[in-house]
């Protein structure tokens, strides 16, 4: 859905040249940082048994990054070898993360194979690159960086324009003034018109009854999440 350029908070924020993302010197080849078995922590999924594909690397910095150790290293393996993987768990859902999975080229091509062999597939994407060629029938979780992140400016407004009624758009927020800036995106945007909006509480750094007062306050039409992750196992790597 395509939103009129003269309603976008983004306007007032301009945005940098899209990232571009890398193609894999082998066709068919990811680098990839782990795949493992677990519970859905945030997204409407919450709490589902999930396979989980992280890919390693990603462009930007955020200041409140859980997933530093995806940014280097891994392994570079098939596509058919990462198929293989993610069936051993016998389970429908799989989430493909990083890092930011698109600023590999070839995972177009795995998010395709993975709906393909009828998997409920969800794409957890930075929004900094452009996702028009993502398989319509993956669902797209889109963050949208705040200023506390340190990287709003990477935002790619235009991404806007390829959500559908099974996309979510995700706000990680860092304080109030996150949270006030959130709020008027939401807004200027009609974000939920389109999709489900999530709000969610940077760990251990806002409050999430200070989060939960301030969405009820304002009636606000979003999810609010926690980490269900983080609840269960803390910040241990694989969960």
């Amino acid at each position: 859905m395509a939103f009129p350029p003269q309603h976008r908070i983004a306007d007032s924020h301009i945005s940098s040249p899209a990232i571009e993302p890398t193609r894999s010197p082998v066709p068919g080849i990811l680098r990839i940082s782990e795949i493992f078995f677990s519970l859905q922590g945030e997204t409407s999924r919450v709490g589902l048994p999930t396979v989980f594909v992280r890919l390693t690397g990603c462009p930007l910095r955020c200041g409140y990054c859980d997933t530093e150790y995806a940014f280097h290293g891994g392994s570079r393996l098939s596509t058919s070898a990462i198929m293989t993987e993610v069936a051993s768990y016998a389970t429908r859902h799989v989430t493909v993360t990083g890092g930011e999975p698109l600023a590999q080229k070839e995972c177009l091509n795995l998010l395709r194979l993975l709906c393909d062999s009828g998997y409920s597939v969800s794409l957890e994407t930075s929004g900094a690159i452009d996702v028009a060629g993502v398989d319509k029938r993956v669902s797209k979780i889109l963050d949208i960086k705040t200023p506390g992140s340190g990287e709003a400016e990477k935002n790619l407004w235009s991404n806007l324009d390829y959500l559908t009624s099974h996309d979510e758009v995700k706000f990680v927020l860092c304080d109030e003034a996150d949270y006030l800036w959130a709020v008027e995106t939401l807004h200027a945007n009609e974000l939920d018109r389109v999709c489900p909006v999530l709000f969610s509480p940077v760990h251990n750094a806002l409050p999430p009854e200070a989060l939960a007062g301030w969405i009820l306050r304002d009636r606000l039409p979003v999810r609010m999440q926690l980490q269900l992750h983080k609840l269960i196992w803390g910040e241990a790597r694989g969960r």
